[in-house]
């Protein structure tokens, strides 16, 4: 039997029962099948563009997918980011989560799991952040959206850099033209590859100086759920140390907007610059309890 018919194998003999899926068993079927389409995975990612991704459907048994969105937090309990950048609610509150909710999170940070990722993405070293700084929960409404945007490129403590997205999406009930697909777009952020959010879905994009993403606008009436985990390495991608803040850039059909968020972004960078201690301070981390 091969490796990865082992891999199948393995991920098939596993419980389809939600109640009885352990974390270190979500972990094993997301490396078993991560790891079964390891290759063809790979080929995708290094033709992919304009930022290297990959979206893998099924990633979950469905039972418990159905289950973690069933147990996402009430919107109205969350984070709410409401600026010209972005609309979205989001949450890092672990300890008021349903258990199949943490699971699902940390499941991500398995070694097991960061070990297929790294295989596929060819990134050594993947280190995972067990305070989801600027990751864990997030929940879209209809209308909500968030422009394009650069990720912070280190950690909060400013020690690593962020080298690779992981983003599972668990609403079963957005459909393909419901909005918030997962939007990619060139250096220039004038055109973007559109990755729908589908159900069960596990999308993979590497970050970097240019890795420019959003998500569009939600238009239906379901809400887009994601759990979100970001890698980190201590060598810069491109091995060319760099540091920048999250930094916003206006859709090219709204030029006034473009304009100002780019005056925004040269803002946020100097006083990210001046005062990089700030970039700890964010709320939206689990923080350390006395």
């Amino acid at each position: 039997m091969t490796r990865d018919a082992e891999a199948i194998a393995k991920a098939e003999t596993m419980s389809d029962d939600a109640r009885s899926w352990s974390r270190s068993e979500l972990a094993e079927h997301v490396a078993a099948r991560l790891e079964a389409d390891r290759e063809r995975l790979r080929a995708e990612w290094q033709r992919s563009g304009p930022t290297r991704h990959v979206a893998i459907d099924d990633v979950m048994p469905e039972a418990a997918a159905r289950a973690l969105a069933d147990a996402f937090p009430d919107p109205a309990t969350m984070m709410v980011r409401n600026t010209w950048r972005e609309r979205k609610r989001v949450g890092v509150e672990v300890k008021d989560y349903a258990p199949i909710v943490n699971d699902f999170l940390y499941a991500f940070q398995d070694e097991r799991v960061r070990r297929a990722v790294s295989a596929i993405t060819e990134v050594e070293d993947l280190e995972a952040d067990p305070t989801l700084y600027a990751s864990g929960l997030s929940v879209m409404l209809p209308g909500d959206f968030l422009n394009p945007h650069l990720d912070n490129s280190h950690d909060g403590d400013n020690r690593l850099y962020r080298a690779v997205n992981i983003l599972y999406y668990a609403s079963p009930g957005l459909g393909e033209d419901g909005g918030g697909e997962l939007e990619i777009w060139d250096e220039d952020v004038r055109e973007a590859v559109k990755v729908p959010a589908r159900f069960n879905r596990l999308a993979i994009m590497e970050t970097n100086q240019t890795s420019w993403h959003g998500v569009a606008e939600i238009k239906g009436t379901a809400p887009r759920l994601c759990v979100s985990n970001y890698y980190f390495t201590a060598r810069p991608p491109g091995g060319v140390d760099y540091s920048h803040v999250t930094s916003f850039a206006g859709r090219p059909e709204r030029p006034v907007l473009r304009a100002f968020m780019k005056v925004d972004a040269f803002a946020l960078n100097l006083i990210g610059r001046l005062f990089p201690f700030l970039t700890t301070r964010n709320p939206h981390r689990i923080q350390d309890e006395d």
